[in-house]
């Protein structure tokens, strides 16, 4: 084998470790832009309106964001531990790594990081995804084939669709369940942000509550996991067990938010509603419109030779 640099001949070539999520990145990158474009034009906003829209603005492209990004990470649950494990399939090596799990919507992500990263002379730095779809069981006979450390396969293993663990089908269905919902409240968002452009306020704060609704559904929808019988995820002497992840408290949050925006939005337009039009600019350029009437001037000339008609019935 040290003909081979010890990389075993029948693996194939060991590929480099996950960096980033390219869709995740994708929405963050639409959303900044989407903040930078609404600063470049703020100083154009006159008067002591200027800071409520920068708050508005910016408060509403932060929900937007989170309610798109959450559904590409894969830290809605998670856990990890220290092991001393074997490395790889007939090998005798020991090797000193940290194993996690991260659990999305998607998908699961299984890392392992040596300590230190440099062991058996190679870098073990791996993060490694298997989705939540019919070819989770072909990435993890991919998985195999490829010679992937012992450790990230005995994970994947408990999330086949054969594992006596039952893990597949629950976290498959609540996921994509998850999801769902998370996209229904991204809409809701959409079209509250719409209501809060035109004089129907009141209404964009039920939309505001419907988000959050939508969000809480989701979570709940997530949280049926925790209705399957412990599976444990044991490794040497070390085990762990699944907890909420940030995701999960970040998505909570924005509900949480969600609704106090969307109770104080109908609390306020029911008490106050003048204050609440004048603070989101509308109903402006209508009473505007009714001044130039009342002052304009009819031209008699335009009158001349012109025949009135009276309908009786």
């Amino acid at each position: 084998m040290t003909f081979y640099n010890d990389i075993y001949p029948f693996y194939h070539v060991q590929r480099t470790s996950f960096i980033f999520n390219l869709a995740l990145l994708t929405v963050i990158l639409v959303f900044v832009v989407f903040a930078i474009i609404f600063l470049l034009i703020l100083p154009g906003i006159r008067g002591k309106s200027r800071l409520f829209w920068m708050c508005r603005v910016l408060i509403s492209l932060f929900i937007g964001a989170v309610i798109v990004a959450v559904n590409f990470t894969s830290d809605w649950a998670a856990a990890s531990m220290k092991a001393n494990t074997t490395y790889k399939s007939f090998s005798s090596g020991i090797v000193n790594a940290e194993i996690g799990l991260h659990v999305g919507l998607s998908g699961i992500n299984v890392t392992l990081k040596g300590n230190p990263v440099m062991q058996l002379n190679e870098t073990i730095d791996y993060n490694e995804m298997f989705k939540w779809t019919d070819s989770l069981d072909e990435d993890y006979t991919e998985a195999l084939e490829r010679g992937l450390p012992n450790p990230i396969l005995y994970i994947a293993e408990k999330f086949t669709a054969g594992s006596p663990c039952g893990l597949y089908f629950q976290y498959r269905y609540s996921g994509t369940y998850a999801s769902a919902t998370m996209w229904t409240a991204f809409c809701c968002w959409l079209v509250a942000n719409v209501l809060f452009s035109m004089p129907v306020i009141l209404y964009a704060g039920f939309m505001m509550v419907a988000t959050a609704a939508f969000i809480f559904f989701s979570l709940a929808s997530f949280s049926t996991i925790q209705n399957l019988p412990a599976c444990v995820f044991a490794i040497g002497t070390a085990s762990f067990e699944m907890g909420y992840s940030h995701s999960f408290w970040l998505a909570l949050a924005i509900g949480v938010l969600c609704v106090v925006i969307g109770l104080l939005v109908i609390l306020l337009d029911c008490l106050i509603p003048e204050k609440m039009k004048e603070a989101f600019s509308v109903d402006v350029d209508d009473e505007d419109d009714d001044n130039c009437l009342t002052e304009g001037y009819l031209n008699s000339n335009f009158l001349e030779g012109v025949t009135t008609i009276t309908f009786t019935g």
